[in-house]
């Protein structure tokens, strides 16, 4: 059994080996399998990966996934064990080699600790679970038997899980391992920086230029070389929002802007120095590389030029956001780039523009007639341009006559809230949705559908996922997926409910979920979100008890650690808004932490916090404050015996009580009054995993 190549090249060869090959088989798997003459297997293609993953071929320490380029040969970046047992994606090129994946600043996966299972195995089942035995485990979007699947290492760098559509013949993406591509290594090149515009673009940065303009992986060259042996012939312009990871030279902590610029005029070595204000540290680089623009990082790059270049500060674009509940100012900022070598590609590609424009304006004309006689009427969109929106944007768009429809006429009404009404609806595939019309929606069409897109791109198994939109007239209408059980207060606050009580294991589940959720919208979307209105009523519960937030992305999208004091109006519910908004200080993603500490003392407790107020004679905040401080104290003094008297009587101290102090710490972490001192959403995702493991373990 032989392979060749385009040429006829026997590349490989079965009577390379001394064993005598008798069959080849195809097996259902994927597996490409080869046989000896007693049937047994002398070489699968499961042990030789290239870019992909199968269900149930396993990765191990002796196997690994390599990027294709382009040009179908390898690329630089591969995914497999690191010598520490993890699963990591690497990216190899000809001047440098690091680990990017998972976040440098924490190598270690997790909790950043060693594990302690040392085998080193991972593999993707039928389901869409993939499992490590470095604890790195994901679950594609649309988890469920029945799916063809594959776990692709992309040449860009990014790892993906993507299903088959089957009927459709398309690959979707169902799970990424990174949803910022500028934190990619490599990515840009030497000297290149990637930057949001909103999409991620590679950019030279001033007194640059591309080294190759048909490819940025060669990244960008200096256009006047420096000269370190006079230092008045150098300067320094900043980068704002910028930094270029790893080639340091030293690191100096607690230093002035001017040591910083200084210790690098020093260094001939130095290239560039990144300075972070808020902690005065100095980073001196002899080499830039992985440069990245991200508004949620205050750090500024200084690069180091000559004085004859005339390349100004840098004026960096800001990526694409929508601000929670307030009307954003929408600014376009052209991407920085060699105005020069822009000209000279203007003018050779001039005549071929004006040619095509010609031909268009023709065809224009034909299909403005063509429209004009035939679909006069009513202009619905043809199959091609809604098959390309499908595409491209997962979700799609809907008629009103379809929801009508579908809803008999918005006859069975599941929810009220402050946003809209909710109906259950049946779609024509018998998908049922949860059709919600919203209120005081005053975006226009174009603004209106741009934000929609932002969050039909956001999947996550703790998020409701979302199926299309409906923008006619003045119709706003969200079509969703249907979580069967309904919100989580029907399970925690109604005593009169049928629903059943919630048990400890489904409330600590539930606060898990929540918590990943979040974390999510906070830390991995490529638009960070930040929701606005955590409450039990926007937390829903399907048949497994697993939570699913809705109603995130409808109080606007919000770019992480900005912050924007311009708010109009309080939309959230009184009892879960943070101290910050009546404050009217500016508003970022701790509001969110709040909210979630307010329902994670629910959970535990089994009652709403208003109904802990005195004859109404405290305030809720009050009521709050006075418990947080309470708990605190009872934490500091060590030991459980008084945890089963906070927790919900009605479980009859049937709890975890480590859970239960685990989740009371939490609360008053998140709920503290100085935004500053509550925690990340991923810190409390990993708290409430670790405390979760241990109870496994014990068991």
């Amino acid at each position: 059994m032989i392979l060749t190549d385009s040429d006829g090249q026997i590349i490989w060869s079965t009577s390379r080996s001394s064993i005598k090959a008798d069959r080849a088989q195809l097996l259902d798997n994927g597996n490409l399998v080869v046989k000896d003459l007693g049937g047994k297997n002398i070489w699968q293609s499961f042990d030789s990966p290239t870019d992909t993953l199968l269900p149930n071929q396993l990765i191990t320490a002796d196997t690994k996934l390599v990027s294709a380029n382009r040009s179908l040969s390898s690329g630089h970046y591969t995914f497999r064990f690191t010598d520490t047992s993890l699963l990591s994606i690497i990216y190899d090129g000809p001047e440098i080699s690091s680990i990017f994946w998972p976040t440098p600043s924490c190598v270690i996966w997790g909790n950043c600790k060693l594990p302690s299972n040392i085998s080193r195995i991972g593999a993707l089942n039928d389901l869409g679970q993939f499992h490590g035995s470095d604890e790195l485990n994901f679950n594609a979007s649309d988890m469920g038997p029945g799916i063809r699947r594959r776990l692709t290492l992309d040449y860009d760098g990014n790892l993906r899980l993507y299903s088959l559509n089957e009927s459709a013949g398309i690959w979707s993406i169902s799970w990424v391992a990174s949803s910022r591509p500028c934190k990619t290594h490599g990515l840009c090149g030497r000297n290149g920086i990637c930057v949001y515009t909103p999409t991620p673009a590679c950019q030279c940065p001033p007194g640059f230029e591309m080294s190759d303009p048909s490819d940025w992986s060669k990244g960008c060259k200096r256009i006047f070389d420096i000269n370190c042996t006079n230092s008045r012939q150098l300067r320094f312009v900043p980068l704002r929002h910028s930094d270029f990871w790893g080639s340091d030279l030293n690191f100096t902590p607690s230093a002035t802007l001017q040591t910083c610029k200084e210790i690098c005029l020093s260094n001939c070595l130095c290239e560039a120095f990144v300075y972070k204000p808020e902690t005065k540290e100095c980073y001196p680089k002899y080499a830039l590389f992985n440069g990245e623009v991200s508004l949620t990082d205050s750090a500024i790059a200084y690069l180091k030029l000559h004085r004859t270049n005339k390349s100004s500060d840098l004026s960096i674009p800001k990526p694409h956001h929508l601000v929670c509940n307030a009307t954003a100012e929408r600014e376009l900022l052209l991407p920085f780039s060699d105005s020069s070598a822009s000209s000279d590609r203007k003018t050779k590609w001039v005549y071929l523009y004006a040619f095509v424009s010609a031909i268009f304006v023709i065809e224009a004309l034909f299909v403005t007639f063509g429209w004009w006689f035939v679909f006069r009427l009513e202009h619905k969109p043809s199959e091609t341009e809604e098959g390309y929106k499908v595409i491209s944007s997962h979700f799609r768009r809907y008629t009103y006559k379809e929801l009508e429809k579908a809803t008999e006429k918005f006859k069975n009404e599941i929810g009220r809230g402050g946003s809209g009404t909710v109906y259950k609806g049946i779609l024509d595939d018998e998908r049922i949705v949860a059709v919600k019309k919203l209120e005081d929606v005053t975006q226009g069409e174009e603004e209106f559908q741009s934000e929609l897109s932002v969050i039909g791109r956001i999947y996550h198994m703790n998020l409701v996922r979302m199926w299309g939109f409906c923008s006619e007239s003045s119709h706003r209408i969200l079509i969703s997926e249907y979580v069967e059980y309904g919100s989580l207060n029907k399970f925690l606050f109604d005593s009169n409910s049928t629903t059943g009580l919630l048990d400890w294991k489904q409330r600590y589940k539930i606060a898990i979920g929540v918590a990943k959720g979040l974390a999510y919208l906070h830390h991995e979307c490529l638009e960070w979100v930040i929701h606005c209105d955590v409450k039990p009523e926007n937390i829903l519960l399907d048949c497994d008890f697993e939570p699913k937030i809705t109603d995130f992305g409808l109080a606007k999208l919000l770019h992480r650690g900005q912050s924007y004091p311009n708010v109009s109006r309080i939309r959230g519910t009184r009892g879960y808004i943070a101290p910050e908004w009546a404050s009217s200080l500016p508003i970022t993603a701790k509001v969110d932490v709040y909210s979630y500490g307010v329902v994670l003392l629910e959970l535990v407790k089994g009652h709403r916090l208003s109904d802990w107020m005195i004859n109404g004679e405290e305030g809720v905040e009050m009521v709050l404050r006075r418990l947080v401080s309470m708990l605190s104290d009872k934490l500091k003094s060590g030991g459980q015996s008084w945890v089963a008297d906070f927790v919900d009587a009605r479980l009859n101290e049937h709890i975890n009580y480590s859970q239960a102090e685990v989740m009371l710490e939490l609360v008053v972490s998140c709920l503290a009054e100085e935004r500053s001192k509550r925690p990340n959403m991923h810190y409390v995702v990993q708290t409430l995993l670790s405390s979760d493991n241990e109870a496994n373990f014990m068991q």
